[in-house]
């Protein structure tokens, strides 16, 4: 039967010499063996309640309470427990990531970083009663939320769109119409970009278009300013126009 002294306690788990000595002062963790000369010893049991111990305290629980509850809560409740606990700081850590992600695009399709955006999104991540997702059926919004572009992280789509919308930005600040070359091939740009997202879905493009210009307080999308969403409306509308005029100027040719 394996034994193991405090001291190797100690080192296998990393736990100070001094902590495994006052659970043991205060009946929380009793070693199994003691010898004449009274040197102690902790079976492969008293290791089990160790690990038990160290999983209740990562639950932020006082060890008088954990006095309270060792007895009454089996090994599998203590790791489902934790599992939880874990699964929460992963959801909170992920978060923070996403966080962290979006305010380097924020900086890298706007040049600078307003506190409006940073408010935004902390608003973003509190709970909502309705986000963009909640407009869409349940196989649309599987497809969407593998599809769209996400600021949250840096996909080969996401950083399309996100020169795609600086270029429009650009177009604002320098005056330039939606009906300039420059805003025929951002449209361009954009639908091509925009059908292989959608697979070439016209309907859905539509529907999470008219989604896109809900009010981003409503829908928990990226905000993108009115001005901006006009000028790709307006943009689009005009190439469109632009193709019909070449394919009617092509079969009069031909």
């Amino acid at each position: 039967m394996n034994r193991w002294t405090t001291g190797q306690v100690s080192k296998q788990r990393n736990i100070s010499v001094r902590t495994i000595r006052y659970y043991d002062q205060i009946g929380l963790l009793t070693p199994s063996y003691k010898e004449d000369n009274g040197r102690r010893y902790y079976s492969e049991e008293d290791l089990f309640t160790l690990e038990k111990i160290t999983l209740l305290k990562s639950l932020s629980l006082p060890l008088e309470d954990i006095q309270n509850v060792m007895d009454k809560l089996s090994f599998r409740h203590i790791l489902i427990a934790h599992h939880n606990h874990l699964q929460e700081q992963l959801t909170t850590l992920q978060g923070s990531i996403g966080n962290t992600t979006s305010l380097i695009n924020m900086i890298d399709l706007e040049g600078t970083l307003s506190w409006d955006r940073v408010s935004h999104l902390v608003q973003n991540v509190q709970p909502s009663s309705k986000q963009w997702i909640d407009y869409f059926k349940d196989d649309e919004s599987a497809f969407l939320q593998k599809a769209l572009p996400n600021i949250n992280s840096n996909d080969q789509a996401t950083q399309q769109y996100a020169s795609l919308l600086r270029r429009v930005e650009w177009c604002l600040q320098h005056s330039v119409p939606p009906e300039s070359d420059e805003g025929y091939n951002i449209a361009c740009e954009l639908n091509k970009l925009s059908h292989d997202t959608f697979n070439g879905d016209e309907k859905l493009m539509e529907k999470f278009w008219e989604v896109r210009k809900l009010p981003s307080e409503e829908t928990g999308l990226y905000p993108i300013s009115e001005e901006a969403l006009n000028f790709v409306e307006v943009s689009i509308a005009h190439a469109s126009k632009r193709g019909t005029e070449k394919k009617e100027e092509l079969l009069l040719e031909s």
